[in-house]
């Protein structure tokens, strides 16, 4: 019977993110965390004969968060952008999650059309060693280019 090894646990630490802004491609060195999710958006279907309501995919809505190391105004320079002239950045995030321990290789997704929703433009904070902030976003699109091999 096949069983999970636990080599084949990804390391979290491990992990690459690039953003991709206007042409110009960033490595987020100072990401501390990232969870993008896809939530399908489902349509109520009364059926006749029945008591209860069925459902149905109606579509799908795509939202994230990261957290980073205050140490980029890259993101507090798109919101600025936004803020100024109206020009609203949509851009990319390739994610790439790959441990040399485990046998099931490597997984990239890309994040198409990421949009910011909100942006910490200042900080302060007298308690902490290190500065954070939290970022929330939309995204329009997601590809998976490469794909974890099957466990066992």
């Amino acid at each position: 019977m096949p069983f999970m090894r636990g080599e084949d646990a990804i390391s979290g630490k491990l992990a690459k993110a690039y953003a991709t802004i206007d042409g110009e491609v960033h490595e987020m060195l100072y990401l501390k965390n990232l969870e993008a999710t896809v939530e399908k958006t489902k349509v109520e279907v009364p059926v006749l004969g029945k008591t209860g309501v069925q459902h149905k995919a109606g579509g799908w809505n795509g939202t994230g968060t990261a957290t980073i190391y205050y140490a980029t105004s890259k993101f507090r320079e798109l919101m600025l952008e936004y803020i100024k002239t109206g020009r609203d950045i949509y851009f990319d995030i390739l994610v790439e999650n790959e441990d040399p321990t485990s046998s099931i290789g490597k997984q990239t997704v890309i994040l198409k059309g990421v949009n910011l929703d909100s942006v910490v433009m200042a900080k302060v904070d007298v308690e902490t060693e290190t500065l954070d902030e939290e970022i929330s976003f939309t995204f329009n699109d997601i590809d998976m280019p490469n794909k974890f091999r099957p466990l066992g």
